[in-house]
């Protein structure tokens, strides 16, 4: 059984869930929790997947704690009912760890998909360092997708028989979208991909920067665009409100600026691929963009994905207003800096992660052998986490 409630997770489980259907040996069940509603039944239809079980727990601003619960309350007779060979669950959300929890509390064995990433401060993101820790106490299959995250299984004792480095089952995801060429909703979006302008695509939603460091954000992405009337910054607005009251009042009368309603993830795909340089505060974004060569500037002070950065496509600039006004500037007329950058081995994956999860869960219930672990072109990072100081 898969269990995921928000659009990342559907985004990495949906490839694993293909792979599953053309097992001659699994039989494959999903349950969702609904944590993020609107963009996760986006995602189910655009890859096809219909739930099994939806345990609907979105409740009108509803807090960390109220996910933890439902979740494990509305997952708990599920796994009674109708008792899977193992529970499968993605990344570092609420969802995730409930739902391992609930696994756990029945004795299902539970397999962490991205498993091993690691920030080294509970609070930077909030609540994901301390998710993400809690599965992998409890997960009895640990999918790492990089060597790093291996390693930092290892030094928590977890054995290494339990660890297989899968690559990330987001590049399976965005390659498959990337050719599938989505046409645009919304207008300005579609006329902008025809124009042959350099477009800065901007994502920014994490809790821990929201209040004065991202009104800093947006002040500083307002200076961009001053500064650059040759560049289209395009800002996908999260639907947090609080996300929204920062980012939008500088923003919204620039006419290089193009705020738009979150995108279907093949929409975002796409616009990706025609992104010159990528700002974000996202985690999935620095393993995306450098699939496709972008070069990420990541505002955030560390990383708990930190391969990108030692193979030089992704560079962190922390949430300083003047401090990102200065590094997107540069990367934008350095031609060397950004070539540099663009032509950066991307360390995260080839697009075959599913069938290397697929065939771990196989060889986990006795009906398969493992394939050997991904291993990039190049993988030289030596470290776990890396801070911009």
């Amino acid at each position: 059984m898969l269990v995921f409630g928000t659009r990342p997770e559907a985004i990495k489980i949906a490839p694993v869930i293909t792979a599953l259907r053309r097992s001659r040996t699994l039989d494959v069940r999903v349950t969702v929790t609904g944590q993020h509603r609107a963009m996760l039944d986006q995602v189910n239809e655009l890859f096809g997947i219909t739930p099994d079980h939806d345990l609907d727990i979105l409740e009108q601003g509803q807090e960390l704690h109220s996910i933890m619960t439902r979740t494990i309350d509305g997952l708990s007779p599920v796994l009674l009912q109708d008792p899977p060979a193992a529970v499968l669950v993605q990344g570092d959300t609420t969802t995730s760890t409930a739902a391992a929890i609930a696994a756990f509390y029945r004795q299902i064995p539970v397999v962490h998909l991205e498993a091993g990433l690691r920030s080294g401060n509970l609070q930077s993101p909030f609540p994901e360092e301390a998710n993400r820790k809690i599965t992998s106490q409890i997960a009895a299959l640990h999918l790492a997708p990089t060597s790093i995250s291996r390693k930092n299984l290892l030094d928590e004792n977890v054995p290494a028989g339990d660890i297989v480095i899968t690559g990330n089952t987001v590049i399976d995801a965005l390659l498959q979208m990337v050719r599938q060429h989505h046409p645009f909703s919304d207008p300005r979006l579609e006329a902008l991909a025809g124009t042959g302008r350099r477009i800065l695509l901007v994502t920014t939603h994490r809790r821990e920067n929201q209040g004065a460091a991202m009104r800093g954000m947006a002040r500083a992405i307002a200076r961009i665009a001053l500064d650059e009337p040759d560049l289209t910054v395009v800002l996908p607005l999260h639907m947090n409100p609080v996300v929204r009251e920062a980012i939008v009042p500088p923003l919204r009368d620039l006419p290089n600026v193009v705020l738009t309603e979150p995108l279907a993830y093949g929409e975002f795909a796409r616009l990706l691929s025609l992104a010159a340089v990528v700002l974000t505060d996202s985690g999935g974004v620095q393993e995306e963009a450098p699939s496709l060569g972008k070069p990420v500037l990541v505002m955030r002070e560390n990383t708990e994905r930190p391969e990108a950065v030692t193979a030089g496509t992704v560079a962190l600039v922390g949430a300083d207003e003047d401090v990102i006004v200065e590094r997107v500037t540069a990367l934008l007329h350095d031609d060397e800096h950004y070539s540099s950058m663009a032509t950066a081995v991307n360390p995260y994956g080839d697009g075959r992660a599913a069938e290397r999860v697929v065939a771990a869960l196989e060889q986990l219930l006795g009906v398969g052998t493992r394939l050997p672990d991904f291993t990039p072109r190049t993988d030289d990072a030596t470290t776990g986490v890396l801070s911009r100081h």
